[in-house]
């Protein structure tokens, strides 16, 4: 073999290395994500949960109220967003609790790709089997509440976002909590203050569009909140996970 041929095959080697690491967090990303899917479709009843919390409470407000249409119709946005608001917090403590237990959570803080990026695979598994069939099935219920129909659309379109930003500022507290016995009481006090903005966007959205006013300002927060959820809380569930396995 010549010098420049070896030269050449001892180049090699060191290209592919130099590609790797890129290569490398897409793998990583799509293996974490698929593994986070596959686990939750096989345990179907935590993806279940929140549905069925969410129909039993829409469902027993009018009875336990009245079923006069008005009055439905006036405490409907609000009482939707609640409800799914407090649906999507019922599965935020076993995100990170199955890692915890099994090891998994260990070698993802071990592993050489980003901790963050990682973290925001999982929280899109979240998303996708809680936040989304939520706000597919809101309008179904709307109609329950004598919803107005022209509101449905707004009603989906602002819990999808709105739910991307709950599960994304959730998973913080539930990172902070994931190496406590019992630390759903402790999340529920650490997150729904937080809340607290994405849940008046949202409700304001949905009775602006009964009430027949823009809803673009509602919608353009949301999408703000999103924003800076995606920006900030994937490095804050890092952190958090951090100090909860490392102290």
């Amino acid at each position: 073999m010549s010098s420049t041929e070896a030269t050449v095959s001892k180049a090699e080697p060191a290209t592919s290395l130099h590609r790797e690491p890129s290569g490398g967090l897409r793998v990583a990303l799509q293996a974490t994500f698929r593994r986070d899917l596959t686990l939750l479709l096989r345990r179907r009843g935590e993806v279940l949960n929140p549905l069925v919390f969410f129909a039993l409470v829409i469902t027993l407000f009018p009875i336990g109220i009245s079923p006069d249409p008005e009055l439905l119709s006036t405490i409907a946005p609000g009482l939707l967003w609640v409800a799914a608001l407090l649906a999507a917090l019922l599965s935020l403590d076993s995100l990170f609790r199955g890692d915890y237990d099994d090891g998994s959570l260990e070698q993802l803080l071990l592993s050489p790709q980003p901790l963050a990026a990682l973290a925001l695979a999982k929280v899109a598994v979240h998303w996708l089997l809680t936040g989304l069939p939520l706000a597919l099935m809101a309008p179904v219920l709307g109609i329950m509440l004598s919803l107005p129909a022209g509101s449905y659309l707004v009603l989906s379109l602002s819990l999808a976002l709105g739910s991307a930003s709950l599960s994304l500022i959730g998973a913080i507290g539930a990172a902070l909590t994931v190496g406590l016995a019992r630390g759903g009481v402790l999340l529920s006090l650490l997150v729904l203050p937080l809340y607290i903005p994405v849940l008046i966007f949202g409700a304001g959205a949905v009775q602006a569009a009964i009430l027949g006013d823009s809803i673009t300002a509602h919608l353009a927060i949301l999408g703000a909140l999103l924003a800076v959820a995606l920006m900030l809380a994937p490095w804050a569930i890092a952190a958090s996970l951090r100090i909860s396995i490392n102290g």
